[in-house]
């Protein structure tokens, strides 16, 4: 089975993109609870705006997600809405990761991101 097709008025869709982002200085804060709190934090913001996830996997020092979005949303609008809403809430659920990261900043300034053909839903998500 194949990634949902986004559906408009006059187009149907389906535009997949994978996204790589790390915390700053490539720390390996990501485990335990923070993991399992930002897992949520994503399923929670893909929701809320629509978009689909296929898959994603999160390592001790970066996020790898592959999700579906409708064209009028640029990629870099999603990037920069995942990255600044999930560092918000792990620094007020978890004020403990500001001691760890200098500058208050939660998520390095890079990361990568492009478009994928279809992707099977088979592909284990949040593993």
């Amino acid at each position: 089975m194949c990634m949902d097709a986004q559906h408009t008025k006059h187009v149907t869709d389906t535009l997949a993109y994978h996204f790589v982002w790390c915390p700053t200085y490539r720390k390996k804060s990501l485990v335990g609870t923070i993991a399992t709190f930002l897992e949520q934090e994503i399923r929670r913001i893909c929701a809320q705006q629509g978009w689909s996830i296929g898959a994603g996997h999160i390592q001790p020092d970066h996020v790898h997600l592959f999700l579906s979005a409708p064209p009028s949303v640029a990629p870099s609008a999603i990037a920069h809405t995942l990255t600044g809403i999930t560092a918000r809430r792990v620094f007020q659920r978890f004020p403990e990761v500001k001691k760890h990261v200098w500058g208050g900043v939660f998520w390095s300034r890079s990361s990568s991101g492009g478009r994928v053909g279809d992707m099977s839903r088979d592909d284990s998500v949040f593993t």
